[in-house]
């Protein structure tokens, strides 16, 4: 082989190479950002639009159903949902898998260009979801401050100071009190004087300005005109001039009162019991996330001790920071990493017994992962917990490839051939397998760029990372190895190595005789503390080596038998496979856990505040919390979606105490604790990164909003009956308390207005306009004027507004044109595919997916719907369904890809077909490790079955490899080769087994942050490996000798 051949002719060039490797590698780890996840973007687009003060049915027919009309029309769209809410309608289109975005969210803007939408609406705004938009860090700022003040230095003080950092994109600010100038005025009294609320708040615009004169030139200078009329103080807005009576001017004071309040709240923030403002940190694009939270906490003890004396004794605590849980994730999973690769290098030393050749065949794990790092770098791969997931899963089979090269190169060795010659001998024979094997491995990563949803996008960087690494090590395995065994380095022997051209070599031979020797020393000593482990060793691999031969033989002659009972016990174990549950992808708990909290549509800011404040009371006490952050009035943001923002609704982060390992239990706790509580309804969840939908959701579509709510009812009532549905709640329930204005149409054509000015004044007195800003420094605060506050506050008050135009002789009131009731509207009205919908959610607990969705499919399918009534399942069981169903084609795919490779090798067909036998054996053990270990089946154990596929034909190949070789170079005939080359692979393939396992082995054992993705995977392939190696070593000679029709 001209590689081998090259690599033991110029040392000093392979030298080089790897010394250049180790370079660039090592550029390339310090210049990898870190991040929690590969880059994961949902083809999904949400539109917002917000409308306030408007009902759900208003939102549902002037926003949410144009809206809906132009958007769906753009292409490449699977899907048109809508929310209306009080307020805001959000409509969600959902993309193909694969589609630009970027290009996406610029035809949907085009479309929305065309609308035609309320002029007092809100522009629509693009959300889109991507759990790298979620804020890196969340502070909260508490204290004795007044909350307006903690809000004011947040915004002024802290906001500038972290957005200066490096990496730092944007610092937003949640809660306290924003500072609003309120203009109150009597709304009577300016009836009697014939002035509209809306003539005082153009009156305000017109004169808060400074506007340019122009230039004037006398004689040879020349002056800049300006007019200076900009409010400076609250009292100059108390002197505007509003109106005249017979000459007498009415200044806004006259009318009102004008004086510093805060705008309404929308939303209140809670930390350990205690009231603040929320700091929320977001990363830019590239940066990396744990350099830029360290600098973050710098700059933070830096702000607090300059500005002690003005923070008094307020405090600020870390609600979240995403850098911790990276940290300790990628700390997992490097020592994961080491850990494997100590224990495959024990492995090998106890089969080797020789250090010299453990350390040149450990080489390859250093060296590999030291490439992959520069290949990751020019890849714009982060360092993640999947790649770096891969970099875990590859490390035992780092090794393999070494394995088997430098054990062919030592039989030669034994034989008596010289070190160059038993380099080249050896590392040629062998080279043709190992690059099939390495091929093999790589080639069934190929089709996951076939798999559609989260998972084609969550799997990408570890299967460039583990391709990487097998490159990496099939390029140490054909140069380096064969290079440092002709040096004699790896030779098991004492003799001197024989030389080829020596021209450059002395120097580096000396020190590697050098260093030999000290190997040497070193390795007795090891031999010494070893032995009683030798001693076990010996006498279990001795064993081994002297039954596979006998049962080999028996096996040979009996192969219909052995057949027959294969077949039988993979057939049981892959029935038993049935009762293992199904899921999308393993929930990762970061120490933490979400509680969203909903009372009654209608319940103020206040109230909900105050149930907040006992609910936190109760549960912040227990054992194993460390920390409760509540959010009031919002349910949270995810994935740079926006919150929804409801006063009868708040979110609780509940952070656990460090080493906290049940947080089940805790959950069940404070389960418990709130099903005491009247009138609450709550859903439990973690931090989500792979789907913003809920579990289980089952849609029914129809157009009355009754028969919705009926049938969703009847619904719920069945799905309580199924275990391990928890939080079953409905967007049905629960009605919006709402007053109702029905005009009489022929009193207002006698008023001399219109049902549309009579709406906006209405507005303009409750809801209150923006007439204008008041500047200090760089802040602007917005002044505000609307109705006396103690003229709006019930519905008597609504029912005596005055309606009647500024021109009419004498003041009407509300009662007196319009009909008045209260009545509960909806909550909210959810749309899809242009139709009403009534969406039944709920979370699992302590069940899979899988099974759940087929028990609720059988208890709603006697449900009796009306006609135009239909029910659906949705939720992440649909991406669910999609994803396994990509999954299995690219399985199906990969295989087909593996046979393509060996087909190519041995240009045969059937000896592939022979080698393919073990991937069904790979599949009868990852079953087996599933069971034994109570895995659920999930998109991370479909990826396992995909790399099993590539990983456990590598022992078969080398296999029948061999026993060509003895048939085609040696002369053996059949049945003498399989028995031979049985005989003398079983020592690689058990080392390759072993290494390949044990480097996996940390892995499986779920050990530390994010273990929930990685430990499937590794009892996957763990499984799938140790099963068909032991049938292997039996069933591929049986199967060999059957279907290899010649002698």
């Amino acid at each position: 082989m001209k590689l081998v051949e090259f690599s033991t002719r110029r040392r000093v060039t392979v030298a080089m190479l790897m010394i250049a490797i180790v370079a660039f590698g090592g550029v390339g780890f310090s210049r990898l950002s870190v991040n929690l996840l590969p880059d994961i973007t949902y083809p999904t687009i949400t539109v917002r639009t917000e409308y306030e003060g408007v009902a759900p049915l208003e939102i549902e027919r002037l926003i949410s159903e144009p809206v809906e009309g132009l958007v769906g029309v753009v292409s490449n769209v699977n899907r048109v949902s809508s929310i209306s809410r009080p307020g805001v309608s959000d409509v969600v289109v959902e993309f193909g898998w694969g589609t630009n975005m970027d290009f996406a969210s610029l035809d949907i803007r085009e479309k929305l260009d065309l609308s035609n939408l309320p002029r007092d609406a809100g522009k629509p705004i693009l959300l889109r979801f991507d759990p790298s938009l979620d804020p890196i860090m969340r502070l909260a700022f508490y204290g004795r401050l007044s909350l307006m003040e903690m809000r004011r230095v947040a915004e002024e003080r802290l906001r500038p100071d972290l957005e200066s950092l490096e990496g730092v994109a944007a610092v937003r600010i949640n809660g306290g009190l924003e500072e609003e100038i309120q203009v109150e005025v009597e709304t009577q009294r300016l009836a009697h004087l014939g002035i509209s609320i809306s003539q005082i708040t153009n009156r305000l615009n017109a004169e808060n300005v400074n506007l340019t004169g122009g230039v004037l030139k006398d004689g040879e200078a020349e002056f800049l005109v300006r007019t200076l009329n900009e409010f400076k103080s609250i009292d100059d807005i108390g002197e505007i001039i509003i109106g005249q009576i017979d000459r007498a001017p009415i200044k806004l004071k006259d009318v009102g009162r004008v004086f510093r309040g805060h705008r309404e709240r929308d939303l209140v923030t809670r930390i350990n019991g205690r009231e603040g403002v929320e700091v929320a940190v977001y990363k830019e694009g590239d940066a990396n996330t744990v350099q830029v939270s360290k600098a973050i906490q710098e700059r933070l003890d830096g702000f607090l001790e300059e500005n002690a004396l003005l923070l008094q004794d307020s405090g600020m605590e870390v609600v979240f920071n995403q850098a911790t849980f990276i940290q300790q994730a990628v700390d997992e999973v490097l020592d994961t990493a080491i850990i494997g690769g100590i224990l495959a290098v024990i492995i090998l030393f106890l089969f080797l017994r020789d250090l010299k050749s453990t350390t040149i065949i450990g080489l390859s794990i250093p060296l590999s992962v030291i490439a992959t790092f520069f290949l990751m770098f020019a890849s714009d791969i982060s360092l993640n917990i999947m790649s770096l997931g891969g970099l875990a899963l590859g490390v035992g089979m780092l090794v393999d490839n070494s394995i088997v090269v430098l054990e062919s190169i030592q039989r030669y060795r034994d034989q008596g051939y010289k070190a160059l010659e038993a380099a080249v001998r050896g590392a040629s024979e062998v080279g043709q397998a190992v690059i099939a094997a390495t091929t093999t491995t790589i080639c069934v990563f190929l089709p996951i760029v076939f798999v559609e949803g989260v998972a084609g996008q969550l799997f990408r960087d570890q299967a460039l990372t583990v391709t990487y690494s097998l490159v990496a090590s099939l390029i140490v395995a054909l140069m380096l190895i064969p290079m440092l065994s002709s040096l004699s380095f790896a030779g098991m022997t004492g003799e001197d190595s024989e030389q080829g051209p020596s021209r450059g070599v002395k120097g580096p031979a000396l020190f590697l005789r050098f260093f030999r020797a000290i190997s040497n020393g070193i390795g007795r000593i090891f031999s010494i503390l070893l032995f009683p482990l030798y001693w076990v060793f010996d006498a279990i691999f001795d064993s081994l080596s002297k039954v596979y031969p006998r049962f080999l033989s028996w096996a040979l002659h009996r192969r219909l038998l052995v057949l027959t009972i294969c077949i039988g016990i993979g057939a049981v174990i892959l029935d038993q496979t049935r009762d293992l549950g199904i899921e999308l992808i393993p929930e990762m708990s970061q120490g933490e856990f979400l509680v969203d909290l909903e009372w009654r549509a209608g319940t103020p800011l206040e109230q909900t505040a105050l149930h907040v404040a006992a609910i936190d009371g109760r549960i912040r006490p227990l054992e194993g919390i460390a920390s409760v952050f509540a959010l009031i009035g919002s349910s949270g943001q995810t994935g740079g979606t926006a919150s929804d923002k409801k006063e009868h609704t708040a979110q609780l982060h509940v952070r656990l105490a460090p080493g906290t390992v049940d947080g089940t239990t805790i959950i069940e706790i404070v389960r418990g604790q709130l099903e005491q509580i009247p009138d609450l309804k709550f859903k439990f969840s973690h931090p989500s990164y792979f789907s913003f939908r809920t579990p289980i959701e089952v849609q029914i579509s129809g157009y009355s909003l009754q028969t919705l709510d009926l049938l969703a009812e009847q619904a719920i009532d069945r799905m309580r009956t199924i275990p391990g549905l928890a939080d079953i709640r409905s967007s049905t329930a629960g009605g919006q308390p709402e007053i109702q204005i029905i005009f009489k149409r022929m009193r207002i054509a006698e008023l001399g207005t219109t049902v549309q000015n009579i709406g906006e004044l209405l507005r303009n007195k409750l809801q209150g306009n923006v007439a204008t800003e008041l500047a200090r420094r760089d802040r602007k605060v917005d002044i505000r004027v609307r109705a006396l506050s103690e003229e709006r506050e019930t519905i008597g008050d609504l029912k005596q507004m005055i309606v009647s135009p500024a021109s009419y002789p004498v003041p009407v009131s509300l009662e007196s044109v319009a009909d008045i009731r209260a009545v509960d509207g909806p909550a909210e009205i959810r749309r899809l595919d242009q139709e009403r919908v009534a969406v039944i959610s709920a979370n699992l607990d302590g069940r899979d997916l899988g099974s759940v969705v087929t028990e609720i499919e059988a208890a709603l399918a006697d449900l009796p719907l009306p006609e135009g009534f239909t029910i659906s399942m949705g939720g992440q069981n649909e991406e669910m369904v999609r994803s396994f169903d990509s999954m299995k084609f690219a399985l199906i795919l990969a295989i087909f890809l593996v046979y393509l490779v060996m087909a190519s090798q041995f240009e045969s067909l059937l000896h592939p077909l022979v080698i393919m036998f073990t991937i069904p054996l790979g599949l009868i053990g990852s079953a087996f490790g599933l069971l034994l270990t109570g895995t659920t089946i999930s998109v991370v154990v479909l990826i396992g079955l995909i790399m099993l596929a590539g990983i456990v034909v590598n022992n078969a190949i080398v296999l029948v490899d061999y026993i060509n070789h003895l048939r085609r170079d040696e002369g053996m005939d059949k049945m003498a080769a399989v028995l031979r080359a049985g005989e003398l692979r079983f020592r690689p393939i058990l080392m390759t087994t072993s290494t390949t396992v044990l480097g996996l082995l940390p892995m499986a054992l779920g050990l530390g942050e994010g273990a929930e993705i990685r430990a499937p995977m590794a009892i996957t392939v763990i499984g799938g490996l140790l099963v068909s190696t032991l049938l292997t070593l039996v069933l591929i000679p049986v199967v060999y000798s059957l279907m290899d029709r010649g002698k």
